[in-house]
């Protein structure tokens, strides 16, 4: 492994063979398995677009599933927590706590006008299910999603999650959920058509997970048309492409969408700290404002989190980080298309995304993975998608200075040149 630049070693007592073994025995096996084959490295330390190893090697972070669009650590997050941290990290939920209320604010300020009733929560797949709740609340029993999207893992949200691989260990899943084609106006008309007034859609503006899928143009606000036409009810995901990593704000904002929720999370928390929300409109929102009981949870709007998110929003507007985004995607997307193309002709099938979420697919998953390791190798952490498992997806920071843009793509350069070497010494058959 080559020292991508120089750092000093974390100070830490752990060891990669004593964390490795502690994963063995009380974590995962197939966790520790995947930390072997990217060397049994150990992160510890992260600021920015880079992280550190506990032996000294930075990394570009262009991956993180969408979490980073500020960075690590960004320090205007920092202080937000920092300050409250030192006051009321945790509040008693009975009494009227400020920051849960400046935090929705703020949030609202920034989504599609209309959206103005604010669940938070930690994860994606709590705000799924807070989605699909609030559906149900409003007399929409059945629900479509998409092939390939990802909703998450909880079993409402694996309902909305069309892979089997994930959802045959937990059959029966929650009744009444149809899979349909993105990017298929017509085949929603048909389920909506056949039962008004029933039918909630849940679907992502770009399916990250899926592998980078773009939707054709207009297909998003086809969506929303019919659903209107039908009496139905539209959740947005945009856990993932939600916050500036399309280089808008919202993906809604790319067709003039505005669903009945929209659903954010990953990037919400500044990096720093695990905070999501279902954002609604007041109709869509009226069964939770009938009763406060009837959907909540322990941690949902503590005020750590809710300084987290204050500050996430504040990097955000004040580093102009959704143009950013918007201007960094446009510049990588084409040179690591450039780079693909030239070294890697015969492996690559497309390269395409829309600002800082990019997808590189191979012509085989095995091949995705063997690209994966020659990027850690050459100093990028990437991520695979896992509904298209044969797609490498980066998505880096709006922070990245032009120093970190040539890092990228030379790595990518050197890295598509080792797998292409890999390629040729495989044994006809291999994976």
């Amino acid at each position: 492994m080559t020292v991508m630049q120089e750092s000093p070693a974390a100070t830490t007592a752990d060891t990669e063979s004593e964390i490795l073994n502690l994963y063995r025995a009380h974590l995962s096996k197939g966790r520790a398995t995947l930390a072997e084959l990217f060397g049994s490295h150990m992160e510890v330390a992260s600021e920015g677009a880079w992280l550190t190893t506990s032996d000294g090697e930075r990394f570009l972070n262009a991956g993180g599933y969408g979490v980073f669009i500020m960075g690590a650590r960004h320090p205007i997050v920092m202080e937000e927590v920092e300050r409250q941290l030192r006051t009321h990290p945790t509040a008693t939920r009975i009494l009227l706590e400020p920051t849960v209320a400046r935090a929705a604010e703020a949030l609202v300020s920034v989504l599609p006008p209309g959206l103005d009733r604010v669940h938070f929560a930690l994860s994606g797949a709590e705000a799924v299910e807070t989605g699909l709740k609030l559906a149900r609340a409003g007399g929409r029993k059945r629900t479509v999603s998409m092939r390939g999207g990802y909703h998450g893992k909880t079993l409402g949200a694996l309902s909305a999650t069309a892979k089997d691989v994930y959802q045959a260990p937990f059959r029966p899943l929650v009744p009444d959920f149809q899979h349909l084609p993105f990017g298929d106006a017509d085949a929603l008309e048909a389920e909506l058509r056949a039962h008004p007034g029933e039918v909630c859609v849940i679907l992502e503006p770009v399916q990250g997970e899926g592998g980078v899928i773009v939707p054709p143009k207009g297909y998003l606000k086809r969506v929303e048309e019919l659903v209107r036409e039908y009496d139905g009810f539209l959740i947005l995901d945009e856990v993932q492409s939600g916050f500036g990593r399309l280089g808008e704000w919202w993906g809604a904002d790319i067709e003039g969408v505005v669903p009945d929720v929209l659903l954010t999370g990953k990037a919400l928390g500044g990096g720093v700290m695990p905070v999501s929300a279902a954002v609604a409109t007041r109709k869509a929102f009226r069964p939770f404002d009938k009763d406060p009981y009837v959907h909540t949870a322990t941690f949902s709007g503590q005020p750590v989190l809710m300084a987290a998110v204050q500050g996430a929003i504040r990097a955000v507007k004040e580093e102009r980080l959704v143009t950013r985004a918007m201007d960094l995607g446009a510049r990588l997307l084409p040179r690591i298309a450039e780079v693909a193309r030239r070294n890697i002709p015969e492996l690559v099938v497309d390269v395409r995304g829309r600002g800082l979420l990019i997808g590189v697919e191979l012509v085989e998953a095995g091949l995705a993975g063997e690209l994966l390791i020659e990027l850690f190798n050459h100093g990028v952490v990437a991520n695979h998608s896992m509904n298209g498992s044969s797609v490498v997806r980066f998505t880096p920071p709006a922070v990245l200075d032009d120093t970190d843009v040539d890092f990228l793509v030379n790595s990518f350069d050197l890295a598509t040149r080792d797998l292409i070497k890999g390629a040729a010494t495989m044994p006809e058959g291999g994976n």
